[in-house]
């Protein structure tokens, strides 16, 4: 039994770094697909929380987009970082209370260097990254000079069982009508009158049911920045949130 327990601690402890590295995988997947203009950083985090939906050591990417900062990783996805309105200076310089503020345990963070590597896009799926393909899904269309206006996410939740759900689409407004993308359905569009945009809720339930017990719009700017390699952020700091 004592040869047993051991081998399970060792292979526990191996389990570790290569989750560490394969969250560190997904964020720079994450960070390639947004526009490389934008801001945006990947961090290390350790977690010393007893109970915690996230790992001991885990990557995430933060991200400038809409006039916030946004939070991503492959446990959960994207979700809102910002504690203030027009404050982005100041939380960009410490995340400190807002990793408390999603988990307590998150005690240290550490920012990760850029590498070439992170710039290299692919198109398989992220891991719980609806998000951010929505907004890479606009930046394509944009590239590409096709039509569009009005354009938004659409993040729509539902509890299923214990948990609950999350989802986000892109949505905006093409020759009078308002067409729906959802990117991790192989970029399946889906056409209604223009009317049905006016609220999330009712647009989220179209698509998903009656479920939907909570949905809301962020808008995605019209256009494209230059691809501005050097405008990512250079790496210099680490924090503790104690």
């Amino acid at each position: 039994m004592q040869t047993i327990a051991r081998l399970l601690v060792v292979s526990l402890l191996l389990a570790l770094p290569l989750r560490a590295e394969r969250s560190l995988e997904n964020a720079r997947r994450a960070q390639a697909r947004l526009d490389p203009a934008s801001w945006s950083e990947i961090i290390r985090i350790e977690n010393v929380a007893a109970h915690s939906r996230y790992p001991r050591v885990l990557h995430a990417l933060v991200f400038e987009f809409a006039g916030v900062l946004w939070f991503y990783t492959e446990t959960d996805g994207t979700q809102s970082f910002s504690l203030h309105q027009n404050a982005l200076a100041e939380e960009k310089a410490d995340f400190a209370p807002l990793l408390r503020d999603i988990e307590p345990g998150f005690v240290r963070w550490t920012v990760v260097p850029l590498e070439g590597a992170s710039l290299r896009r692919d198109e398989a799926l992220l891991r719980n990254g609806c998000f951010i393909d929505s907004i890479a899904a606009w930046q394509e269309r944009r590239m590409l000079g096709l039509p569009g206006r009005a354009p938004r996410l659409l993040s729509y939740y539902a509890d299923i069982g214990p948990k609950r759900w999350g989802h986000t689409v892109l949505a905006y407004e093409i020759d009078g009508k308002l067409e729906v993308v959802d990117p991790t359905r192989r970029k399946e569009h889906r056409t209604f009158p223009a009317s049905f945009g006016r609220d999330a809720l009712s647009l989220a339930r179209t698509l998903a049911g009656e479920r939907v017990i909570k949905a809301r719009y962020v808008s995605v700017p019209e256009t494209t920045g230059p691809m501005n390699v050097a405008a990512r952020s250079t790496p210099s700091r680490t924090g503790d949130t104690m």
